[in-house]
């Protein structure tokens, strides 16, 4: 079970970006990244074709690694926590948050 999820709002907390909040657009758990909306947009050139004559930039998305965001609770105040796995006597799964007393995540 991913810690962190598509649609997760989450806040960068290590590197140039750090402290910018965004949705999470994708989730790449076997390279341990993310795609963060807004964040991380980069610019690749493309050679000019039949279909694009002129060539020009398109904006890309790149991908941030897992460990440089943290899940946002509370979005008024912007508090983030450490997110945890609580095993239930049924055998279900769910996500708590370690910072709130494992307060369930949606």
């Amino acid at each position: 079970m991913p810690r962190i999820r598509k649609d997760d709002l989450v806040k960068i907390i290590a590197g140039a970006k750090k402290g910018t909040t965004g949705k999470v657009v994708k989730v790449n758990a076997k390279e341990g990244t993310v795609l963060v909306e807004g964040v991380g947009v980069g610019h690749r050139h493309v050679k000019p074709s039949q279909l694009n004559p002129r060539g020009g930039k398109k904006d890309i998305h790149v991908a941030i690694d897992i460990s440089k965001v943290a899940l946002v609770v509370d979005e008024k105040a912007g508090t983030t926590s450490r997110v945890g796995i609580k095993v239930d006597t049924d055998g279900t799964k769910t996500r708590v948050a370690r910072a709130l007393k494992n307060k369930e995540i949606k």
